[in-house]
Order: C-alpha cells, then structure tokens, then sequence
C-alpha cells in the first residue's frame, strides 16, 4: 500500500513520504524495502525477504581506492504520479530529470542508474533509499538473477528495466559501491538531490 502521511520508518528511522510504498514491520510501517519485501509488491504470506530477517543498512560496502562520492535521490508526488530524479557531487557536477508518471522507488533506482552511467571510475553512490543499497550490500540481486528475475515471494521484479542495467553496470565496472545515508537528517548533499529531484517532479506536471 502507499503512505498517506508523512511519518518515520520503523525499521530505518528515515522519513516515509507521502505517496511512498510501505508495508506493516512488526506493530509500525517500514518501507517496502526495509520490510524485507525487495520488490515485491505487498505482502505474499508473511515476510517475503531476498535478504533474511528486515533490517537496516548496519554495515558499509569497501569502496575502490579514491572512489568519488555521488549522491543520489528519487522523489514523486503520488504513486503512481509525475517524479524526478537527481545525482549531484561535491564539485558542482549533477544531473537530473523526471518521468509524468513514475513511483518513487523508480525515480530512487533511476538516479543511480543514471549517476552510473554519467561518471567515470570508482564511485559511492550515496543514497537515503534503502531499497537500492540493500539490492547491493545484501546482493538481492543475485537471487533475482538466479530465479529469473522473481523475487523470493514468487513474484515479477519490480522495475526491472531499470535494475538489469544498473545491475549489469555495476557487475561490469566493479568500481562501485553503495553507502545508506538517512533521508531529510541535515546532509547538505541528500538535500541537494532531494530539492532537485522534486523540482524535476513539479517540472513534468
């Protein structure tokens, strides 16, 4: 289901926007993501997971020697509803864009997708999005590759025209690595990508 309201993840503590995916975690709501579901669409007999038990990113992926920090972020107004996404670096690179009907999780994978195939050699990709770091710190994607593309619930990846590349870039490079960063918590940068990745969102209206 989406959220109506703004609140706070209960098992990341980020913020869950309005318009976001979410699912019960426990007695609170989580992120679809943090909930285990890794793209599933809502629950499939209890918790579905293609990373074990829902958690929160609580290790960081070793990053290639001198890698540059890219930030990334998704937003959308409504689900499914106009989006944007948005990478910037520190030294004044960024990029952006938006889709007239999206979700935030696709506007979430497109960013890094797109930062990926921006910039050259090592790179951290920085993301308030649980559901792209925890694909590759967890390697969620190895089991949706082996399963064809399914996720563990038995059930079709979700934007997976957006995974399959960013995953094969990834796989390809091995220069890349994915560091969690908490959403809207004073990180200049995240605010940076998120002000620009709702502009881009408000741009297609």
């Amino acid at each position: 289901m989406t959220a109506k309201f703004a609140t706070t993840c209960g098992v990341c503590s980020s913020a869950i926007r309005p318009g976001e995916e979410i699912r019960k975690s426990g007695s609170r709501w989580a992120h679809t993501g943090c909930a285990g579901d890794a793209g599933a669409a809502g629950r499939s007999g209890g918790v579905a997971s293609d990373a074990g038990p829902a958690r929160s990113p609580r290790h960081e992926m070793p990053a290639a020697e001198g890698a540059l920090e890219v930030w990334t972020d998704g937003a959308c107004s409504g689900n499914p509803g106009p989006g944007g996404w948005a990478w910037a670096t520190r030294d004044g690179r960024q990029g952006s864009g938006g889709d007239p009907a999206t979700t935030n999780q696709r506007m979430e994978i497109r960013a890094a997708l797109e930062a990926v195939r921006a910039l050259e050699g090592p790179l951290v990709i920085v993301s308030d999005s649980t559901y792209v770091v925890n694909c590759f710190r967890d390697g969620w994607w190895k089991g949706w590759q082996a399963r064809g593309w399914v996720t563990s619930a038995r059930k079709p990846v979700v934007s997976r025209d957006l995974w399959e590349p960013l995953i094969t870039q990834v796989n390809e490079r091995g220069d890349v690595s994915f560091r969690w960063v908490k959403g809207h918590s004073g990180d200049l940068m995240n605010d940076l990508v998120d002000a620009l990745a709702v502009e881009q969102a408000r741009a297609v209206v």
